[in-house]
């Protein structure tokens, strides 16, 4: 497999010359024998961002701009997806997502783009309306992009609320690290939010919406067409039909998404795509299993009843958008088929509150089973014991109540919204279960409380921790190890360029050896800042 690194980029040309080029600071050489590269091949010298000259033998004078691909986010990380492909003279964006971790060194990260220029990209194609696959968006357009941003009608609706919502975020949080900052006596200039709600709204405008499997041109040469990926509602894999003027070749690009384990409570099964020649996926499972298939009600039953005899409440981080959807549909038909006692349900987050209006107007994305009871019977996200928390009174009234409850809200790593209030008011009571239902990422508060740590810091605070921690990951959006494999083979065509992003470095490692052990093709593993000619 072939690590694309700055330093040493690694760069397949079998379809157009049938040679390996590899090239660094320090030396040029071929994969051929000396008497070819002094054989009067003429040479064509390039730059790539950071500024290492190369050369790359193409064997013959050649003006065309070559196709190819950087990897500007999500590269050797699970956060902040942001691809670059270059084709036909146009700059297509595969994503604008916003990285998440550390307060500060995330705000960092998304405040510049260091790989490109905002205003010269022609295009952005999101595959879904996850954070960190779209909350850059806006800082997109306030730094100079103009051109149009296609999405599928249901990310296109999603962003529109999650997008204001990290606005607001972000200003608490640089409001936070600059009190924080004062308080410690630490001498740096005040941090600020990356765009407004105002700026959100304005890049709503350039927003242009299309149905699954429905063919549109997006550049010269270019035609879209979303495919489902099963992972959240309106969740696409990118698929691109390519004439490629450099080479006068047609080739099929896809660009996977984050890809859905299938079988959901919700949502369709990931679609199989047919006839891929480069495939761009991603790898955040790889090397992992989850503890238990999709659509593992009893298990989840279980956790709850097991919860309710400590005599506490349950505080269940989630996402706002589908896995909040996927909870409450869960928790309806366990209700109604006398799985779980009677207990009140609050969702405390007003964003989850919205997307869930929006999950009620997409049937277009629901499984047959989901689909036929929305129609025959009523809201499958609506029952007796559920309320809906919008103001910030309601919500603290919460820490104030007596008796069991489930207490659902966000965010589901617990980097920030009202789930942090709950958490320093009850992280400390031995009777309470926090119950994960989701993936967080390395460095995230989720992610300390999953590994055991003791002692968390919340809201600038030290908090012991003595409530039960349960993680449940059949709940996962993300295919595992073995999914995303039945995904690969599943996937049509010779697949001749193969690459993986959206993984830690181990996870795109495992993945990568097993795709070369199914089949004959090379595995790339992109790595932040490289470039790869396709």
């Amino acid at each position: 497999m072939f690590f694309l690194t700055p330093e040493v980029v690694l760069m397949c040309y079998e379809n157009l010359f049938g040679n390996i080029c590899r090239v660094d600071e320090e030396f040029y050489r071929m994969k051929t024998c000396a008497k070819s590269l002094n054989s009067g091949h003429r040479y064509r010298k390039f730059i790539i961002p950071d500024g290492i000259d190369f050369l790359l033998w193409t064997g013959a004078c050649c003006t065309h701009v070559l196709m190819k691909i950087h990897f500007c986010g999500a590269a050797g990380t699970t956060t902040g997806s942001q691809h670059l492909l270059e084709v036909n003279g146009s700059r297509i964006l595969l994503d604008c997502g916003m990285y998440q971790g550390r307060r500060e060194e995330a705000w960092h990260i998304n405040k510049d783009f260091p790989y490109f220029s905002p205003a010269d990209v022609d295009v952005v194609i999101l595959s879904h309306a996850h954070i960190d696959h779209s909350g850059n968006l806006p800082n997109l357009v306030k730094k100079g992009f103009q051109g149009n941003v296609y999405s599928t009608y249901a990310t296109r609706d999603l962003c529109q609320i999650m997008l204001a919502d990290a606005a607001r975020i972000q200003e608490h949080d640089c409001a936070f690290i600059n009190k924080m900052n004062k308080r410690r006596g630490i001498d740096q200039p005040e941090v600020y939010p990356t765009y407004s709600e105002q700026d959100a709204e304005r890049c709503m405008r350039l927003f242009v919406n299309i149905g699954y499997e429905r063919p549109i041109p997006v550049a010269p040469g270019v035609t879209l067409t979303f495919y489902d990926a099963g992972h959240i509602l309106g969740a696409a894999q990118v698929c691109l039909d390519i004439e490629d003027r450099d080479d006068g070749k047609r080739k099929r690009f896809l660009f996977s998404g984050d890809v859905g384990r299938g079988d959901n409570e919700l949502l369709r099964d990931p679609v199989p795509v047919p006839d891929v020649d480069i495939l761009l996926m991603e790898s955040t499972y790889g090397g992992r299993f989850h503890e238990a298939p999709s659509r593992d009600d009893e298990t989840f039953c279980q956790a709850i009843r097991e919860a309710l005899e400590l005599g506490g409440r349950i505080y269940i981080p989630s996402f706002a958008v589908e896995r909040t959807q996927q909870l409450l549909y869960l928790l309806n038909r366990a209700y109604h088929e006398g799985h779980l006692p009677l207990l009140p349900v609050y969702v405390d987050s007003p964003m989850a509150v919205s997307a869930t209006g929006i999950f009620s107007i997409h049937p277009e994305c629901f499984n047959k089973e989901v689909y036929d009871f929305l129609f025959r019977e009523q809201d499958p996200f609506s029952f007796e014991q559920l309320r809906m928390i919008r103001s910030v009174g309601e919500s603290q009234a919460l820490n104030r109540m007596d008796g069991q409850a489930i207490i659902i809200s966000a965010s589901g790593m617990c980097e920030a919204g009202r789930i942090l209030h709950h958490l320093a008011n009850n992280i400390g009571n031995p009777k309470n279960t926090v119950l994960f239902v989701g993936y967080c990422a390395e460095h995230t508060l989720g992610r300390k409380i999953i590994d055991g740590w003791k002692e968390v810091p919340i809201l600038g605070k030290q908090y012991r921790v003595r409530a039960r921690i349960r993680e449940m990951d059949s709940f996962s959006g993300h295919a595992d190890h073995g999914e995303l494999l039945e995904y690969f083979d599943r996937t049509g065509g010779p697949k001749s360029n193969i690459i993986l992003v959206h993984g830690e470095e181990q996870a795109s490692l495992a993945l990568a050896n097993a795709l070369e052990e199914r089949q004959a093709n090379p595995v790339s593993i992109a790595q932040l800042g490289s470039v790869m000619v396709l």
